[in-house]
């Protein structure tokens, strides 16, 4: 279990940096983050840090899929977690 606690947070880590870099492109009007690739690494196991970044560096909070979504993949994350937990 204690890798799956570090696999979670390098992967939150990245998508917290992901959202402040991508935040720092949009005001220099350069090339962006692509969308999806901040639902990949939420599904993947960051969406703690994205939700953290999304709300630090207040960015993407009017996208609607962003709003839900990401509380939804964490949601369900944890909901398999607890369930798998209960199978060891």
């Amino acid at each position: 279990m204690k890798w799956l606690l570090i696999w979670v947070l390098a992967l939150s880590m990245l998508d917290f940096v992901l959202m402040g870099v991508d935040k720092r492109r949009a005001r220099q009007n350069r090339r962006r983050v692509p969308e999806k690739t901040f639902f990949a690494v939420a599904l993947l196991g960051g969406s703690p840090g994205a939700i953290a970044g999304m709300w630090l560096f207040r960015h993407k909070t009017r996208h609607w899929y962003f709003q839900y979504g990401l509380p939804a993949i964490l949601i369900a994350q944890l909901a398999l977690g607890l369930w798998l937990a209960r199978l060891l």
